[in-house]
């Protein structure tokens, strides 16, 4: 059975830094695009980051350009199973919980169409 599991969030101080990790379990996700998705009280799901199969190409939405960075565990012998989110300089409206998402390509991942979503973690800014 496939399972993405998130981790990493907290509550931080505005201005501060989270560490996001997703690890998948169940089978290897080295061909898979792996994207980072959030969703606040009230709201939609939305679009924050993804990554290529290997690593090298990235996007994100507008709002956290220059301050996330998302990438994926590229070491030699590595599965590529793992997605880390960097987010730095947070600011209250980053609060929500954030979900992983995978999928065989970067446009699902991107549009929220992957097939494989993680429980998420919630992170908190307080201001």
């Amino acid at each position: 059975q496939v399972q993405l599991v998130e981790s990493g969030g907290g509550l931080v101080q505005a201005g501060g830094s989270l560490r996001l990790s997703c690890a998948v379990s169940g089978r290897t996700f080295s061909s898979y695009a792996m994207g980072w998705f959030r969703q606040a009280p009230g709201k939609e799901r939305e679009f924050v980051a993804a990554v290529n199969w290997s690593g090298g190409s990235t996007h994100y939405a507008d709002f956290v350009k220059g301050r996330f960075t998302i990438s994926r565990d590229i070491s030699r012998g590595s599965p590529k199973n793992t997605v880390f989110l960097q987010m730095n300089n947070l600011k209250p409206e980053d609060a929500a919980v954030y979900y992983c998402e995978a999928d065989g390509t970067t446009a699902r991942v991107m549009d929220g169409r992957g097939d494989y979503w993680g429980q998420g973690t919630q992170v908190t800014v307080s201001s």
